[in-house]
């Protein structure tokens, strides 16, 4: 016996925290579960080329996604880096209110600066950017990151240390989920 060929269909899928609309292919909706997508946010940010990866869940008929991962490209952090200046990076985990999450921020300095100074900005955005994301749940985070309000509250506070020519969170991820 023949089998009947089954279609494969377009099923949209809602981003809410970039207030945008794609499309998923599957033959049933139930497929879509568990689905990562990679979102180009380049235009959406006027030209600060980032990649968003989201994940996807299936609740009833309806896809909900959640957001993984907000991740600055390379060629555009070394695009802002100048001659006669200083870069300065890290790396820490984190817990928010609902998940564990990793943190690479990445702060330029106008000029070049000593080691002590570099340090004092490294350690002060630790500090900073642990008390933020104790207070807000993970969606929070992202959309804070995406807004550019985080990187403009913690430049204010940095610029006491030293006035920076560009304080960008670089990575954004969540690790784990905390148990509770």
């Amino acid at each position: 016996m023949a089998q009947a060929k089954r279609k494969k269909k377009f099923f949209n899928v809602e981003i809410p925290l970039i207030r945008k609309e794609t499309q998923l292919q599957a033959y049933e909706i139930k497929e879509l579960g568990n689905r990562y997508i990679k979102y180009d946010l380049t235009r959406i940010l006027k030209g600060k080329s980032a990649i968003l990866t989201i994940k996807t869940h299936v609740h009833e008929d309806e896809v909900i996604t959640i957001p993984i991962e907000l991740r600055v490209l390379p060629f555009y952090l070394r695009r802002m880096v100048r001659r006669g200046t200083n870069y300065i990076e890290d790396s820490f985990s984190t817990n928010s209110k609902d998940f564990q999450m990793r943190i690479k921020p990445f702060l330029i300095t106008r000029r070049k600066v000593s080691r002590a100074v570099r340090k004092a900005l490294r350690n002060k955005t630790k500090e900073e950017l642990e008390r933020w994301a104790k207070e807000l749940t993970a969606e929070n985070m992202f959309d804070d990151v995406l807004k550019g309000k985080i990187q403009k509250e913690l430049s204010v506070k940095l610029k006491k240390i030293y006035p920076l020519s560009l304080c960008e969170i670089r990575v954004l991820k969540v690790e784990k989920e905390n148990s509770k």
